[in-house]
């Protein structure tokens, strides 16, 4: 409870009256009795008044409160909540709200003012926009009411729960993203085909003919038709796309608004979406975080859920990127041959590391290295250098660069694909890359 301005503005009246008469007597200047008294006696009401008055707000039932809002966010994307007020005041009551937001989202429109009428529900919306994915709990609102003198403004706090979710910027992602890819997938005619020939899968039983193997005979067919009947099989053409998340140190790095791990992220769920509708299988497994996540190869479209609720609050840590154990870990839950796209940032440092496990990689399962580049070592290049500053900025910007290269021609002169690329264009080449592959039936 803090006093409001009409008794803050009385007292100073009075205060100021009172001294003004002080004053005037110090001087000896006559002072008439019956002012002193009237000031002294004002000044004894408002405060009887004031006690009066605060008895009858700590009085006051507290108005009642519903959050609405959604049950999921896009990371960066403005959404509008509302709240729903109810109330037992018989007459207009004005007053101010403020919910209590979690860290990491912002907000517009608060503090709300709104005046109650009786028996009325009252809403007000405010704007809120998540500055980092994961999952987020509300848990009061603050509601500041007015005395019935408007001597006192009480704050309330109101157990108000809620729960939400932030994910990926999927409100971006499935919006003009997926249907620039959608309308590329068509033009390619790039679709998962049946061939028949001599694959694992068995596909229908035919008549032999001319060319056809001995070992395709079904026997049993061929003795209930009394002709040659011939197994046809199909090759196996459903993939596994198994994605290794880097979520340590070194993909902290900034890019615009969006870290090289959220970039990253992004990516994968594009790419996910483009080959789960191709009829591959889509899985994820992550590494240097506090908590690693391993997500099966499933087909279907429901595995893009599945895969937005097992990464929506993933977060990169400050830990350095153990290559050698995260390949042995997938090594041993992965069987199946897979394409597996490692996600990460390269540095000079992973040579030996890196390139050691990528070769144990590479003899069970197709390999791709996407290594994210920042995008300011680009612009640095293409900068004029005027002074010794910008000179030793840009020898540092080629220095960094040409390692990498060097790196990236050591993984491939090994055989492995490398894709070193800015954020800006990390989808259309990854998807590209899985396209191309795709059509020329490399994976």
């Amino acid at each position: 409870m803090k006093p409001s301005r009409l008794l803050l503005i009385w007292l100073a009246i009075l205060l100021a009256v009172g001294t003004l008469l002080g004053t005037l007597q110090a001087l000896d200047i006559d002072v008439p009795a019956t002012l002193l008294s009237i000031n002294w006696g004002l000044l004894l009401a408002l405060l009887v008044l004031a006690l009066i008055d605060a008895l009858r707000l700590n009085n006051l039932p507290s108005p009642r409160i519903q959050r609405q809002m959604p049950g999921s966010l896009a990371l960066g994307r403005w959404s509008e909540v509302r709240l729903q007020l109810s109330h037992d005041f018989n007459e207009p009551v004005a007053v101010e709200i403020f919910d209590h937001v979690p860290q990491g989202l912002s907000f517009e429109n608060l503090p709300l003012a709104i005046e109650l009428q009786p028996g009325q529900f009252s809403a007000v919306g405010y704007r809120l926009r998540p500055l980092k994915r994961g999952h987020f709990s509300f848990e009061q609102c603050e509601i500041n009411l007015p005395s019935p003198f408007g001597l006192w403004t009480g704050k309330r706090l109101l157990a108000v729960s809620g729960e939400i979710r932030v994910y990926p910027d999927f409100a971006k992602l499935y919006g003009g993203q997926l249907l620039a890819v959608d309308n590329w997938l068509s033009q390619l005619g790039v679709r998962q085909r049946q061939r028949r020939g001599q694959g694992q899968e068995f596909h229908q039983l035919r008549e032999f003919r001319e060319g056809d193997s001995l070992r395709q005979i079904d026997w049993k067919a061929t003795a209930r038709q009394r002709t040659p009947i011939a197994r046809e099989y199909e090759d196996e053409r459903d993939q596994q796309i198994m994605f290794m998340l880097d979520c340590g140190r070194q993909m902290r790095s900034q890019d615009g608004e969006l870290s090289h791990f959220d970039h990253a992220l992004n990516a994968c769920l594009l790419l996910s979406h483009v080959a789960l509708r191709q009829g591959d299988a889509v899985g994820l497994s992550t590494f240097a975080d506090d908590q690693p996540r391993y997500l099966a190869p499933v087909k279907g479209s429901g595995q893009l859920n599945v895969l937005l609720n097992t990464v929506y609050d993933l977060a990169s840590s400050q830990r350095p990127a153990d290559y050698q154990a995260a390949i042995r870990q997938l090594l041993t839950r992965q069987k199946r041959r897979a394409l597996v796209i490692l996600m990460t940032n390269l540095q000079d440092e992973d040579h030996g590391e890196l390139t050691n496990a990528v070769q144990h990689l590479s003899r069970q399962h197709q390999v791709l290295v996407v290594s994210l580049r920042e995008e300011t070592l680009d612009q640095m290049r293409q900068d004029s250098v005027q002074t010794l500053p910008e000179a030793l900025a840009y020898c540092g910007a080629v220095d960094y660069l040409n390692a990498r290269a060097e790196l990236n021609e050591r993984l491939m002169a090994h055989g492995t694909p490398v894709l070193d690329v800015p954020t800006s264009k990390l989808n259309t080449e990854l998807v590209s890359i899985y396209l191309s592959w795709k059509k020329a039936g490399a994976l």
